[in-house]
């Protein structure tokens, strides 16, 4: 047997790293931050996402050292930026709660001394717009690697990491399922910049020397049983058939209207049709390239830590 790559680290064990150590959030803030469905509480935070956020901010304190040492090194012979911010990568399946844990990390870590200013950027903005998507037939794939402009995705990392002043996004609307057109996301300058995404973990395609994960300080993998995630979307579907979709406005209105049966049966078909689908083939195949995974039991809540062997 191949020996792992990770320190396995049980909850119990992981909480008690960041023993005596208080959320800086109210339970009112937490439930702000919780997408529907996951069961983040104070004790989840405390638990899991201060030791988690501690550890960051000894690494990203770290790389700037790191850095500081190497534009000294250096200087006068290259011009190098004055600053660079330390990116995190977050990856998981549709529906495992990776959303809930980068904003709940953006909030921790702008906490912290040294990284007051963290941003958030998804890379659904970097989806290819519909209109493209069905010119190369990939509708029925949108959310697989392929489906991206990794190019522009890898433009936009970089120009961050570079010291750009002010860098832009396309704007990704999930009522309306596309791309907002002339709107966009701006990020100036962060201490901490926050990348999540399905696919963040992918390696570079054949015939391109860049990955995005090239461009991560550190990366967190958000995981859970397969069948387990599936429950979550199914879930997470209905709850959206009885809100969202029932505006005429939605681009899954279509949905509103099914019955109960219909409407689980529909979500289970589009899961193992596409979003399942993508999880076997492309996602999961990039959990061991993290730096970090959490590691979700079938009540959403994260049992234990595993942290790659340096």
């Amino acid at each position: 047997m191949t020996e792992s790559v990770f320190h396995e680290i049980g909850r119990d064990e992981w909480a008690a790293l960041a023993a005596g150590m208080r959320a800086p959030l109210t339970p009112t803030e937490i439930a702000a931050l919780r997408s529907a469905g996951d069961q983040l509480d104070l004790v989840e935070l405390e638990d899991v996402y201060l030791p988690l956020s501690r550890l960051l901010s000894l690494y990203a304190a770290g790389a700037q050292r790191l850095y500081s040492d190497t534009r000294d090194f250096l200087d006068g012979a290259v011009s190098v930026p004055g600053e660079t911010p330390f990116v995190i990568g977050v990856a998981g399946s549709v529906a495992v709660g990776k959303s809930t844990i980068s904003r709940v990390l953006r909030e921790l870590l702008s906490r912290w001394p040294g990284t007051p200013r963290v941003e958030l950027v998804t890379t659904d903005g970097f989806l290819y717009p519909n209109a493209e998507l069905e010119r190369r037939g990939l509708m029925e794939r949108k959310g697989f690697p392929e489906s991206y402009d990794r190019r522009a995705l890898i433009e936009f990392v970089s120009a961050i990491k570079a010291g750009e002043p002010e860098v832009r996004a396309p704007l990704y609307s999930h009522f309306g399922y596309d791309i907002v057109e002339g709107e966009s996301v701006v990020v100036r300058r962060p201490d901490v910049l926050i990348v999540e995404g399905l696919n963040v973990l992918q390696p570079a395609p054949q015939g391109q020397a860049l990955a995005l994960s090239d461009l991560f300080d550190f990366t967190v993998y958000v995981d859970a049983a397969t069948e387990d995630i599936e429950d979550w979307y199914v879930e997470r579907f209905l709850r959206l058939q009885r809100g969202a979709f029932a505006d005429p406005g939605s681009y899954f209105h279509r949905y509103s209207r099914l019955s109960p049966e219909e409407a689980v049966a529909t979500a289970r078909d589009i899961w193992r049709r596409i979003n399942g689908r993508n999880l076997v083939e492309n996602v999961l195949p990039t959990r061991d390239r993290a730096t970090l995974v959490l590691r979700k039991g079938p009540n959403h809540v994260v049992e234990r830590v595993l942290v790659r062997k340096i």
